[in-house]
């Protein structure tokens, strides 16, 4: 009997041990597996100017894919972009179909459940916006009414109001919506708004950059009141597939861009004004 129970024990001990080596032995993997293959695989939304867009020339451009691309060139890789859905991408258990997200993911303590966020590389205030016919000139004027939004994003999380940001500064839910009109992305959104005031919502709320882009490429629509909140936009991976190396690179790299200014020139040739000028996003507020 003593013998037997002696024999399991040691089974035990040795199963705990390959599972100890295994374990070890994936420490990495990610990263590993990305160099092997010479290739980061980036998510990123494909609609959403100017951050990441697909141009006439079916490439992908904005100031996200030049991080991308940056990124990989440090890494010693080439860069592929993958484009699923925003809601596909914040879910998490990506099963290695991409390695990193640079798509402008706002820290959540939600999100920290199922993501890593090794780097902060830049900051943006959300804004609400309307179409310009609109009698609303307030943002207590969009209370009752029907918002649009992008679907699983802080926007989103911030109409519901529940937006539960990591290391960002504090706000108030200035516009409680009467409905909430959730679509794949933000430029789903302005084309909604632009058919004027009602039509199919009342406003919409996006990234001030986005905001601006379609402002500037003709859409009938205006600001409405001053940002709703600032937030930090963060690199993700995937808890699932936990790799502290590849995490450990992302910061390195990132780090790196600020500290040579890479990511402020990017900003400031993404992000312009009306006015012409240009925002250097990089900066925290």
């Amino acid at each position: 009997m003593s013998n037997k129970f002696g024999f399991k024990k040691s089974l035990i001990v040795f199963a705990v041990a390959l599972l100890s080596l295994n374990m070890t032995a994936k420490a990495g993997a990610v990263y590993d597996y990305i160099q092997a293959n010479n290739e980061l695989m980036i998510a990123t939304d494909a609609n959403w100017a100017p951050f990441s867009y697909i141009d006439d020339d079916g490439v992908m451009q904005g100031f996200d894919v030049d991080v991308g691309r940056e990124i990989a060139k440090r890494m010693g890789v080439e860069a592929r972009f993958i484009t699923p859905d925003w809601d596909v991408i914040t879910a998490g258990n990506w099963n290695m179909r991409w390695d990193v997200s640079v798509g402008s993911m706002t820290p959540t303590a939600s999100r920290s459940e199922v993501l890593n966020f090794p780097a902060t590389y830049y900051y943006t205030p959300a804004a609400f916006a309307v179409h310009t016919d609109s009698p609303v000139t307030t943002l207590a004027g969009l209370n009752g009414k029907n918002v649009c939004t992008t679907a699983a994003s802080t926007w989103e999380m911030y109409l519901q109001g529940d937006l539960d940001m990591l290391n960002a500064p504090a706000f108030t839910y200035d516009v409680t919506p009467g409905t909430i009109t959730s679509l794949k992305d933000g430029a789903m959104c302005a084309d909604d708004t632009r058919l004027g005031a009602g039509v199919r919502n009342d406003g919409f709320i996006d990234s001030v950059p986005m905001i601006q882009g379609a402002i500037e490429a003709g859409y009938p629509i205006r600001f409405l009141g001053d940002p709703a909140f600032h937030e930090p936009l963060s690199l993700a991976t995937d808890l699932g597939n936990n790799d502290p190396e590849l995490d450990a690179e992302l910061a390195r790299i990132i780090a790196e861009m600020q500290k040579d200014y890479t990511l402020s020139l990017l900003s400031i040739q993404h992000f312009k004004n009306a006015d012409g000028t240009s925002e250097d996003y990089t900066l925290a507020y």
